[in-house]
């Protein structure tokens, strides 16, 4: 149901459920534009939800996905950047195919160079969009002989060329496993502590933006010409408007959806991923993904780099990343997914150390096929990064999904991946000049100014405290990668 309220509010309250990243962006931008924005959120800070790690500036990560998905990704990748330019971590991702994996490293050139005619399209459009480097650095393919050349090259401390960045592979992965040529493509790392720094050191410095945290939404009714929100802090209940809403709260999204009887069909996977540090190791690495088959033993293998010698792994095996009935569907009744109870009590009360312990150790095995010096010296170091996403419709392939509409006041966010959180914020900006909330002259040339005058240390020190506050080693809020230089 929709409601019959008129366009013509002078002053429209704007009401956003969800603090992640979704939430956040549409909440930055709408701020930054000068609207009056709520963005209320159940816990205690932003962005905290599936382990977030990857810019997926083209999808190489997924052979599966149309190409169309993949220049959306890429587009919307450089829009991230663009926005959060120190929540990026400007290191490149190494694409490698194992022997016993049923493609061919040349199956996926013909997509790399389509990419990379896409990307010059972009920067020839608007310079700004050379975030990702030059174009003819896009890729780059190594062949066995030229990675086998550079074990006896010595280790450089700020990686400048993709030929360096390749360095600590060629010394410590074994070549044995792999079809050859390696692809090093300029997809980067997404820093989920330093993006929820950078969003809410920005809320909170805009004077119409009130950030409400630890703050639940109980209920919702559809006045004649507003929304009416009750949320519960602690013990104390508020009821306020909005004459916009926005639903932007993640794996829940439905159960929003359901106290306004708005039926959906969507997915919603639970997925974690394990954070483990190898001591011994100073090297820089470049992020390392080793194809393999979702769902079965081999899976795809993620390797993922901080400082100090710290790796963020996944595996799409149903022992590391995936589990068991942890992807589910809506049914007729109700547009939330009904995750198994214990799921549920891993997002809100937390794991039990014996399965840290396994999973985490389960997901080094996986790893060390690829890297036995990580398997000889790699310990548990945190619990893992979790949570769960949202998929809408019924492809639990689709990765480049945005926002839906109910009637004219009524917005969904429903991204899978981070990179679509700007995409979200323009299809709803579009809405809201339509309603005569804005006009094209307010949405300019999108300028961040108060988003973008937050400087690194900043976030920086604000991004530690996060992982300290929520258990996890202050070395996955740092940044150690330097961008490329040419």
């Amino acid at each position: 149901m929709s409601r019959p309220i008129q366009s013509c509010v002078k002053n429209p309250r704007i009401g956003i459920i969800g603090g992640g990243i979704a939430g956040a962006t549409v909440a930055l931008c709408l701020g930054e534009l000068g609207l009056d924005v709520t963005l209320i959120e159940k816990g205690s800070s932003l962005v905290n939800g599936p382990p977030i790690c990857h810019l997926h500036a083209g999808g190489n990560l997924y052979r599966e996905i149309s190409d169309a998905q993949c220049f959306t990704l890429l587009r919307e990748s450089i829009d991230l950047v663009r926005l959060y330019p120190h929540a990026v971590d400007y290191r490149p991702t190494v694409i490698a195919v194992p022997k016993n994996d049923a493609g061919l490293p040349e199956d996926l050139l013909p997509r790399l160079h389509k990419l990379q005619k896409e990307y010059q399209h972009l920067i020839n459009k608007d310079s700004k969009n050379s975030v990702l480097g030059a174009s003819e650095h896009y890729f780059k393919l190594f062949t066995r002989q030229q990675i086998e050349a550079l074990k006896n090259t010595e280790v450089v401390n700020k990686p400048q060329t993709l030929t360096e960045w390749m360095i600590p592979f060629a010394h410590h992965v074994n070549l044995e496993q792999l079809k050859f040529p390696v692809i090093l493509v300029q997809e980067y790392g997404l820093n989920l502590f330093r993006l929820a720094a950078s969003a809410e050191l920005a809320l909170r410095k805009i004077t119409h933006c009130s950030l409400l945290v630890n703050s639940e939404v109980t209920n919702i009714h559809a006045l004649a010409n507003c929304w009416q929100v009750e949320y519960q802090q602690g013990s104390e209940i508020t009821v306020t408007e909005f004459d916009y809403l926005i639903n932007a709260a993640g794996f829940r999204t439905g159960t929003v959806d359901d106290m306004l009887d708005f039926k959906r069909q969507r997915l919603v996977e639970f997925k974690a991923a394990y954070v483990t540090q190898w001591p011994q190791c100073s090297a820089i690495w470049p992020e390392v993904i080793f194809f393999g088959d979702r769902g079965t033993p081999e899976g795809m293998a993620q390797f993922t780099p901080y400082p100090d010698g710290y790796f963020q792994l996944h595996g799409m095996t149903p022992l590391v990343t995936l589990f068991d009935n942890g992807l589910v569907e809506s049914a007729n009744h109700s547009a939330q997914p009904q995750l198994n109870p214990h799921f549920i009590e891993k997002i809100d009360k937390g794991w039990s150390n014996a399965e840290i312990n396994l999973r985490s150790q389960a997901a080094i095995d996986h790893i060390s096929r690829f890297i036995p010096d990580f398997a000889q010296n790699a310990t548990v170091s945190a619990k893992p990064l979790f949570g769960a996403q949202q998929i809408p419709g019924d492809d639990a392939e689709l990765r480049a999904a945005g926002v839906s509409f109910v009637g004219e006041f009524y917005a969904r966010c429903e991204i899978v991946k981070a990179s679509s959180a700007l995409t979200v914020s323009n299809k709803i900006i579009k809405q809201l000049i339509k309603l005569g909330y804005l006009t094209h002259k307010d949405n300019g040339d999108r300028v961040f100014k108060i988003t973008h005058a937050i400087t690194e240390p900043e976030i920086t020190q604000h991004a530690q405290k996060l992982c300290a506050s929520r258990d996890y080693p202050v070395s996955l809020a740092r940044c150690n990668f330097p961008q490329l230089g040419h």
